[in-house]
This record gives C-alpha cells, structure tokens and sequence, in this order.
C-alpha cells in the first residue's frame, strides 16, 4: 500500500512493469465481498486482466473502478479466481 486506497503493483515478466492502482474500500467490498486481502483481490485483478490483455493496455495508473467497474464479463472472471 502506497498510501490510502493506493497500491504499487509489479507485474514480472520478460518487462517488468509497475502500476499505480486505486481500489476505493466500496469497490473491494464489491469484488471480496470482504473475504480476502486487498493484495490477494489485486493478484486475481491482474491475472484476469492479463489474460484479457497485452500488459501494455494496462495503465500505469489508474482507478480500479473506473478502469473495469460495470465490466460484467471481468468482474465474473474476478469472482471466479477468487473463488475457493
């Protein structure tokens, strides 16, 4: 945690690249529905938009909600990673 809400996320690969991720605390409830750790719900995030697309479409920065919020299709595939 960067600071209130704000992530530093590092996704490795053959380019290692960082993003700077707002989840506000109404929008993780929504996608935890307060069952895991913000860290492990933005692991599943990236792995589902990574999946989706190249790394490069992902912004540096960006608000969670904002960026896929109301996106049905992402936010299933989000809820099934986390899914025990």
């Amino acid at each position: 945690m960067v600071g209130a809400n704000t992530y530093q996320v590092v996704v490795e690969g053959t380019d290692e690249t960082e993003h700077r991720v707002i989840m506000g605390s109404d929008y993780y409830k929504h996608l935890s529905r307060g069952e895991f750790t913000h860290e492990w719900v933005l692991v599943q995030v990236f792995r589902v938009l990574l999946e989706h697309d190249a790394c490069a479409s992902i912004p540096v920065e960006f608000d969670l909600e904002e960026f896929i919020g109301g996106d049905v299709e992402i936010e299933s595939k989000i809820a099934a990673h986390l899914a025990p």
